[in-house]
């Protein structure tokens, strides 16, 4: 009898565990939004830095608070993270057979939501900083900012060296775990999920009916706050989910619009963009009114803007076209994300070095 139990609860774990597509396919969706939403911010940025500069300089902070409200919102109410329930998949506590299993509407205990929260949104937070911190040292080692001598210069350059392979070691991870997902041999197609405590399992009628008739059971068990403080958290409460609930409504937009973006730039449509987006070649920068606080451009075509003297190791900004001392630049870039002269985002990448014909 135990062991034709064990058989029925092994079954039915299999029978609700969702394909490798699936699970691919919503842990690519968020890696989507990312980008999009960056690539929106930094068009805006462009075009008034003094208004939307902010946003683009403070990005991934925000992201980061935004995506915490969104999935923290899910994940309590509809035990998923945002992608996971547009899926269609919910999350399930390792080690719940199917008969304990708890509706997708009661969300995640405690321990599993905060570890499940802390995956979702703080470790990739996390990783992009990281990434930028490489990118950031490989540009100072490739220019030798720092003397050839220094302390830091010899660790950064042995965290350079590592960082490759911790990163395929950590890819290779997920990579095996996949595998292991795909022969029947695993329950979680990502270790992190393991970490969570839960696994990806899809939703039963059971789930839907109850997820649908939540938010009426709700409103009618509402009851008027009595104190001060209830009714503080009680609008907080409100505030948050109002919040979450207009993110999930505009990311459900977006992935549409995203699907939309894809088919636009796929090979077969290039032909068609450039006959319809073909336009002629802008006029160059205006003279430009500057305020008190941005640096005038030098009389002479030679002199750094920057530091007065004339330049050297020419370098110009992609995104304005001003040409500084390499080493000018590319420390008030680092410092401001700015071009000095227009304001403009600017990102240590966007540096281009001159090279004339006496080099």
């Amino acid at each position: 009898m135990a062991e034709h139990g064990a058989h029925i609860t092994t079954a039915s774990a299999v029978d609700d565990q969702p394909s490798i597509f699936e699970v691919v396919a919503q842990d690519s969706l968020m890696t989507a939004v990312r980008p999009a939403l960056q690539h929106v911010v930094k068009v805006l940025a462009e075009s008034n830095p003094a208004h939307y500069g902010f946003f683009w300089r403070w990005f991934d902070e925000i992201f980061t608070l935004l995506d915490l409200l969104l999935q923290q919102h899910y994940l309590s109410k509809t035990s998923a993270s945002f992608s996971e329930n547009f899926y269609g998949l919910k999350r399930i506590v390792t080690g719940d057979t199917h008969k304990l299993q708890r509706l997708a509407s009661a969300g995640l205990p405690k321990k599993q939501l905060w570890k499940s929260v802390m995956f979702l949104v703080l470790l990739p937070y996390l990783k992009v900083k990281l990434e930028k911190l490489v990118s950031s040292l490989r540009e100072e080692d490739e220019y030798s900012i720092h003397p050839p001598s220094s302390r830091w210069k010899r660790f950064y350059r042995a965290f350079l060296a590592a960082y490759p392979f911790v990163n395929m070691a950590w890819e290779g991870w997920f990579l095996v775990q996949q595998l292991r997902y795909i022969l029947g041999k695993a329950q979680h197609h990502s270790p992190l999920l393991s970490l969570a405590g839960v696994r990806l399992g899809r939703l039963t009628l059971q789930d839907i009916q109850s997820l649908e008739h939540k938010p009426a059971e709700a409103s009618r068990m509402q009851q008027p706050a009595r104190s001060i403080s209830e009714k503080i958290k009680s609008a907080l409460k409100k505030a948050v989910g109002g919040v979450a609930i207009s993110l999930s409504t505009g990311l459900s937009v977006g992935v549409f619009f995203l699907q939309f973006l894809e088919w636009w730039y796929s090979s077969e449509n290039q032909e068609t963009i450039k006959s319809l987006t073909a336009l002629p070649t802008p006029p160059p920068p205006v003279h430009l009114d500057y305020n008190s606080d941005s640096p005038l451009l030098p009389k002479m075509k030679t002199v750094c803007p920057l530091c007065r003297k004339t330049r050297v190791n020419d370098t110009v900004l992609a995104t304005s076209g001003y040409v500084f001392c390499y080493r000018c630049v590319f420390n008030y870039v680092r410092s401001h994300q700015a071009c000095p002269i227009t304001g403009y985002p600017t990102e240590v990448q966007h540096l281009i070095k001159l090279y004339s014909p006496e080099n």
